[in-house]
């Protein structure tokens, strides 16, 4: 015997799973995106408690929701993340120069010296022993670094 479901009961469901998935995706990334989706599932859940047989209503809502609420709120919410994190000086060393004090080999982690400090290092090339190389970026606790030109 098969569970048959009127079409207003099926939103319903489709609407709170949405909701669920979104969350979930978000909670996973954390990038302020799928939240935007839930947040619209949820006004398209409302709209189907209402006019449940009204699917392309409730598609409308969902969708015109979700990318306004994405493409107005995102970057106000993603600006406000940003103010939240500690700055350091570590930036300061991207584009210096420093010697290499254990060799990288491309894809493994090295050692370079720069400003007295010993930073673990990494590259798209292979480095070797008191060679020159440029700061480029900072990935974690990491230097990414390149060949002195």
């Amino acid at each position: 015997m098969f569970l048959t479901l009127d079409i207003g009961t099926t939103m319903i469901l489709v609407w709170v799973g949405l909701i669920i998935f979104a969350g979930v995706i978000e909670a996973a990334t954390m990038d302020l995106s799928s939240i935007w989706f839930s947040v619209g599932a949820i006004f398209a859940l409302i709209i189907a408690v209402f006019w449940p047989e009204n699917i392309i209503l409730q598609s409308v809502v969902f969708i015109v929701t979700s990318i306004l609420l994405l493409l107005g709120l995102r970057p106000i919410f993603h600006k406000y993340i940003r103010k939240n994190e500690i700055k350091t000086n570590s930036d300061k060393l991207i584009g210096k120069i420093a010697i290499c004090t254990k060799a990288i080999i491309n894809g493994e982690r090295g050692e370079v010296k720069i400003d007295g400090k010993i930073w673990t290092s990494i590259s798209n090339e292979d480095i070797q022993l008191e060679e020159r190389v440029e700061v480029l970026a900072i990935d974690g606790v990491k230097l990414v670094v390149k060949k002195q030109q």
